[in-house]
């Protein structure tokens, strides 16, 4: 081959290489050119958005722990219990083998913590943790309150006690937070103090009652609470032993022969007494025919005491003892009962009419009915007055007047009321009637 052919193939491998060698640089500068106008990928460093709010939840409830995230991108989110340092939950699954612990996420951003069914021990301290280098951590309080509940061990249960000594009950109760106890009683009434103030209810786990009296009897309650529903309470009953006491409201009762009459006492026992009636002589007033007893009770520890005797004859008028007997010993009370004509019992009745009158009487007049002091009967008349001063007085005339139809000569004790009603009746200047008065 010629010298030419080689020059002319030599040219066009220069020229063919030249042109591999441009395609080449121009790749490259394309490529070049591309990695220019694509950023690389930027990692933002993730950050807590909100802090974590404590929550209160009572006991047996749920409670949820929030914990907010800005920016997670490929890091981690983790709960942990800070005082025992146990790892709960990372991202969506629970590594703990606590079956009352969940976990859920918003868009990656909000990570939710549940704890069921909470108990007393999950109060405390978590934490939300993300797994940057340095780590980043925020932490959040659970508190968990429990409703009082009253401990039957160090509280009282129902008392006896004898009347006159000293009384402490008590009340113990536990709940978070601390309960307060309250003393009431459970009627209502007022409790009296050692120093004779009456308060409708006490705080404090002691109720103290010095010198307890029959009138502390009763139930009372013992009150625990926490603002946590509900509360709680507790009854206790003090039971206060006393012997018996009797009462008698008229111990003088006049009645008629052939009538009908009721002798009442009240009487106050605990235990409760055995209640019956005697004679003077002390014979058993037996039940049936013309007597009928009967008790009533009228509070817890006192009592009403009847006896219907119907009709009367001579022989009912006298003395009835009522009689009230308990463990603690026995007391009685004593009525007597005496007769009224049936001509006194007219005047009576007709005596309301007769004092709406102008009445009035002179001090002569008195004297000269019962025979008192002449020396009484020389006083020198006063001048008329009206009747208003005498009607208060009028019981009393009325009853003297009965006391000397039924005897058949005054007694020291009658002649002294009768002197009494004289001079009283000289003090206040009392006017003569027209018209004289005479025994029935």
């Amino acid at each position: 081959m010629s010298a030419k052919y080689y020059q002319r193939l030599s040219t066009n491998n220069a020229s063919y290489l030249t042109n591999i060698l441009v395609l080449i640089l121009l790749m490259c500068q394309k490529c070049s050119t591309q990695r220019i106008e694509t950023p690389a990928e930027v990692i933002v460093d993730p950050k807590f958005s909100y802090p974590i709010a404590n929550v209160t939840a009572p006991v047996g409830r749920d409670a949820f722990l929030t914990c907010v995230v800005q920016d997670l991108g490929p890091y981690k989110v983790a709960w942990l219990r800070v005082d025992t340092q146990t790892i709960l939950t990372i991202q969506n699954h629970v590594i703990t083998k606590n079956q009352r612990i969940g976990i859920a996420n918003s868009e990656h951003k909000t990570w939710t913590m549940r704890i069921r069914d909470i108990k007393e021990s999950d109060k405390g301290w978590y934490m939300c943790q993300i797994n940057t280098d340095p780590m980043k951590s925020q932490m959040g309080y659970l508190d968990v309150v429990v409703p009082p509940d009253i401990l039957d061990y160090p509280t009282s249960t129902d008392m006896v006690v004898r009347e006159g000594s000293n009384v402490t009950l008590k009340c113990a109760a536990t709940g978070s937070p601390e309960p307060t106890i309250t003393w009431r009683r459970e009627s209502g009434v007022a409790i009296e103090l050692a120093n004779g103030e009456e308060v409708p209810s006490i705080e404090g786990t002691d109720l103290i009652i010095p010198r307890v009296k029959r009138q502390h009897m009763g139930a009372y309650l013992c009150i625990a609470s926490n603002g946590v529903p509900p509360s709680v309470s507790k009854r206790i009953t003090l039971v206060v032993h006393f012997p018996p006491m009797i009462t008698v409201q008229n111990q003088l009762i006049g009645a008629v022969e052939g009538k009908g009459v009721t002798l009442e006492c009240q009487s106050e026992a605990y235990p409760k007494s055995i209640n019956y009636w005697t004679r003077e002589r002390g014979e058993i007033v037996p039940p049936g025919g013309k007597y009928s007893a009967n008790v009533t009770e009228i509070a817890g520890y006192r009592s009403s005491m009847k006896l219907h005797i119907n009709p009367l004859s001579l022989a009912e008028f006298g003395a009835y003892r009522c009689v009230a007997k308990n463990s603690l010993g026995d007391t009685d009370g004593t009525i007597k009962l005496y007769r009224i004509p049936p001509n006194a019992v007219n005047y009576v009745e007709n005596f309301d009419a007769r004092h709406k009158a102008d009445l009035s009487l002179s001090a002569e007049s008195i004297d000269s009915m019962y025979g008192t002091s002449s020396a009484a009967s020389q006083h020198p008349r006063r001048p008329r007055q009206t009747l208003s001063c005498l009607i208060p007085m009028l019981p009393l005339v009325v009853m003297l007047l009965l006391m000397r139809m039924t005897t058949s000569s005054p007694s020291s004790s009658s002649s002294s009321l009768l002197t009494t009603l004289t001079r009283q009746l000289r003090k206040i200047q009392l006017t003569l009637l027209p018209q004289t008065l005479t025994h029935v």
